[in-house]
């Protein structure tokens, strides 16, 4: 994503480009294809909300930027109720053809194993930066990089799912058409097959790793089991919750409820929300088929999990994404501990502009602060903590606070005054 972007900001810069990608001659366990862009986790981009989510914000500032990555996402745009959802092969072979096809970008299929020593570069080789060039990174850093474990959700083909339990709904009829209001799928279960699930779940035998090998999970992404170990309605009040929902095969309100949000255009794939798990496969198929309606689901992939990567940004980087000790190269993307497609994009679409500013002789300041990438750019170079870094999803949190006064008291007025702020310090940097 952040490279994808990083090379077409400097390319419409004018900027020649190269992009060095080592897939398909060496590949991840993630991976299935050699696109640029390619997703292997969610297929949502989460809320398109402008004026009460950080996240939807990001996608106004990308917009307005013209971001290659949401062009890429418009159009190939999946109905999911207030969220933007894509259909991911198509959306990785758009960004791949747009890229080849510029003039100013060439493709050069190849791994990087060392920090390059001259040249400007940019590196964006997002959570599963290759062997050899994460120990590059730490033998010229003098640091070690920090690591989470990762998962992703489990994959079900749609015709497999028994439709006479389950029904299709948004929570709380989100969307605004009838398919946007139907992107997912929903599977009740009453109190004794919650209760069942959860002792199943945390019975149930999962991946191990070796005491070296050990990281912190990154909140936003904890596999569904570890969600569970911290009590056991914890998931009835996370992605199991079963508010803003209406079964129509029962008016008994339901105890906890799994969703499926569709996962291509085609509706044939849906993914189960929330449920990225580090269960081994055979133990994956005998709980998840414990689920009211997926009792004879056919799974088109079962969850995994792996090592992310990332730097110690705020220690490392300056404001223009420069490693410090080599400002030749700049970081970009998940590698500098943002999380999520969108921010890693995001950071992308920056360090692309910055690198090509800079060797047209001009210094580009960062977003401001008060914006969505201001405020995940302060963060990663300065406004984080560097003993306690973690990965972090935008959020309103991490802008400069807002003055309450106004009439701008409640949380959807005060959101509002952030976006509204935002919007304008955005278009006047951009200017």
């Amino acid at each position: 994503m952040a490279g994808s972007e990083a090379a077409w900001q400097a390319a419409q810069a004018g900027i020649p480009v190269i992009i060095h990608e080592m897939r398909p001659a060496k590949g991840t366990f993630a991976h299935r294809s050699g696109d640029f862009a390619e997703m292997v986790c969610s297929n949502s981009f989460r809320s398109d909300d402008s004026e009460q989510n950080a996240v939807g914000l990001l996608h106004w500032e990308m917009r307005a930027a013209k971001g290659l990555i949401l062009q890429a996402a418009e159009a190939h745009r999946l109905p999911a109720g207030g969220a933007l959802a894509v259909d991911r092969g198509p959306f990785a072979a758009f960004v791949t053809a747009r890229l080849k096809t510029h003039p100013l970008v060439s493709v050069s299929y190849e791994e990087i194993t060392d920090l390059p020593t001259d040249g400007q570069w940019i590196i964006a080789t997002g959570p599963l930066t290759s062997t050899a060039l994460a120990h590059s990174i730490r033998a010229h850093t003098h640091a070690e990089a920090l690591a989470f474990f990762d998962a992703i959700a489990p994959i079900v083909y749609a015709e497999s799912v028994d439709m006479s339990v389950a029904w299709m709904q948004s929570r709380y009829d989100k969307g605004e058409t009838v398919e946007e209001q139907t992107a997912y799928m929903n599977c009740p279960m009453d109190k004794a097959q919650y209760d069942a699930f959860i002792e199943a779940l945390l019975a149930a035998e999962k991946t191990e790793f070796r005491p070296e090998e050990a990281a912190s999970y990154f909140d936003g992404c904890l596999p569904i089991e570890v969600m569970a170990e911290r009590g056991p309605q914890t998931l009835r009040f996370g992605p199991m919750k079963p508010v803003g929902l209406t079964n129509p095969h029962n008016p008994q309100k339901p105890y906890a409820v799994v969703q499926l949000r569709r996962d291509n255009k085609l509706g044939t794939l849906f993914n189960i929300v929330g449920f990225q798990t580090k269960m081994k496969y055979g133990a994956q198929l005998s709980v998840f088929k414990m689920i009211p309606g997926l009792k004879n689901a056919s799974f088109a992939r079962l969850g995994g999990i792996h090592r992310n990567t990332f730097i110690n940004s705020p220690t490392l980087l300056d404001d223009q994404m420069r490693l410090k000790s080599r400002p030749n190269i700049r970081f970009a993307g998940q590698i500098t501990g943002v999380e999520g497609y969108v921010e890693s994009a995001a950071m992308g679409l920056v360090a692309g502009r910055m690198a090509a500013a800079e060797m047209q002789g001009k210094i580009l300041p960062p977003p401001p602060p008060d914006t969505a990438m201001g405020a995940l750019i302060t963060h990663i170079t300065g406004g984080a903590e560097a003993k306690t870094f973690q990965p972090m999803n935008v959020n309103f949190g991490l802008f400069p606070p807002i003055d309450a006064r106004g009439g701008r008291k409640g949380r959807k007025d005060r959101y509002k005054a952030y976006t509204d702020r935002a919007k304008d310090s955005f278009t006047q940097w951009l200017g």
